[in-house]
């Protein structure tokens, strides 16, 4: 028996209305590439904002090719928000992993039941707070390796391709009419019925080189030199093992000869996390290396590897926060 209801499910066969809440660049990519895909404004599509009031944004989008185009984009304010909220038939989150449970604790209480949330942001463990959270919302997960970057506030440049992985977790399904929008306006966009083994081993690539490159202060592709090998084998075996104990099977062989690919691809580029570091921003570590040993304390095993990249990267933060 379907969960939604003949109200609600006329309502999305007529205009479906998606809400996105954070405008970084993977926001604004998300945004500028649902907007493109239903240009006959088959789909309603909204950013969250924190402040009160609503305002119309110029949006500027530079894509591979170098061309730009803007649109005006609708900044839903918290005076407006129960009347959208209530509409919203998607909720895309795409926050930094530590940002999420804030960023949802005013805004789920609007939702309708019939809403569904998708969390896209990198590493694991907000999920589980957030479906502590739902009120009768299902709860759906995804990660993306499409680049992008920030030229300005409102003006972000897409710097690579990359598949966009996404599927259910909990609760009612993700109504077919906005999965299938979904998928047709993100490029090469997969759904899987389970999400969670895809998400691992993009946890396991991001494991390795996230922490190693922040900690060594270097571009991906110096990973590669062999006197980094035994530190990255360790970290990767270390969450091939805690996935098991999680009863989610991962081939420990094939996970870091993965990582090794992406450090030849990514060569020239510095992660999120070394970013992060760099600019004396919060990082993702928590959700990344912190998560696996969340998950192996829960189950007895050994993390040794990844606690110590875990410290490592806290005593950075923690060392340029103490300046501030």
């Amino acid at each position: 028996m379907s969960l939604i209801s003949q109200s609600a499910a006329d309502e999305i066969h007529t205009q479906p209305q998606i809400s996105i809440v954070g405008a970084g660049a993977v926001g604004q990519l998300i945004y500028q590439q649902l907007s493109t895909a239903n240009n006959s404004n088959a789909v309603s599509i909204n950013f969250i904002r924190r402040t009160e009031t609503s305002q119309q944004q110029s949006l500027t989008f530079t894509n591979l090719e170098q061309q730009s185009t803007t649109r005006i984009a609708e900044f839903v304010g918290s005076n407006d928000w129960t009347h959208q909220l209530l509409n919203t038939q998607l909720l895309i989150v795409c926050v930094k992993a530590y940002q999420v449970v804030a960023a949802l604790k005013p805004i789920i209480k609007l939702l309708s039941p019939n809403c569904h949330i998708l969390l896209l942001h990198n590493g694991l463990g907000p999920h589980l707070d957030v479906s502590k959270m739902l009120n009768g919302q299902g709860l759906s997960l995804g990660t993306t390796s499409q680049g992008a970057l920030k030229k300005s506030t409102w003006h972000t440049q897409q710097t690579g391709q990359g598949v966009t992985q996404l599927g259910h977790f909990t609760g009612p399904m993700l109504h077919e009419t906005i999965k299938k929008s979904l998928l047709s306006s993100i490029p090469q966009s997969q759904w899987f019925e389970d999400i969670l083994p895809m998400l691992w081993q993009k946890l396991a690539i991001n494991v390795a080189i996230n922490p190693m490159t922040a900690i060594h202060d270097c571009r991906n592709g110096e990973l590669a030199a062999s006197q980094y090998r035994n530190t990255i084998t360790a970290a990767v075996t270390e969450l091939a093992k805690v996935a098991a104990a999680e009863s989610i099977m991962l081939d420990l062989e094939g996970l870091i000869t993965r990582v090794y690919q992406v450090i030849e691809l990514t060569a020239a580029n510095y992660s999120s996390m070394h970013q992060d570091v760099h600019h004396q921003r919060k990082t993702e570590i928590e959700a990344i290396n912190g998560f696996v040993v969340q998950m192996a304390n829960r189950h007895g095993k050994n993390a040794k590897t990844n606690e110590q990249l875990l410290a490592n990267i806290t005593a950075l933060e923690q060392g340029y926060s103490n300046k501030t």
